[in-house]
């Protein structure tokens, strides 16, 4: 199973933000896969999170399919319910 490391050692790396922490990840790496490896979301049900990359929701059917670029900002945060 590859890390974040190997990732962005193997691929050609680029540097992105995860809420506001800097990351690096192989290119081409969709952002599901950054989410599913890095230890601040990879131990939460994909469902218990939503996430924007550079501001813009992204959903969770499409989080497979959108790929990173180099400077993207991805913010991921649980939903709250409730008043």
């Amino acid at each position: 199973m590859k890390t974040l490391e190997t990732i962005a050692a193997v691929d050609s790396p680029i540097a992105v933000t995860l809420n506001g922490a800097p990351c690096h990840v192989g290119a081409g790496t969709p952002l599901g896969e950054l989410l599913a490896r890095h230890p601040e979301t990879a131990t939460l049900a994909p469902q218990a999170y939503a996430c924007a990359v550079n501001g813009v929701f992204v959903a969770r059917a499409k989080r497979e399919r959108h790929v990173l670029q180099a400077g993207d900002a991805v913010t991921g945060f649980q939903a709250i319910v409730g008043g």
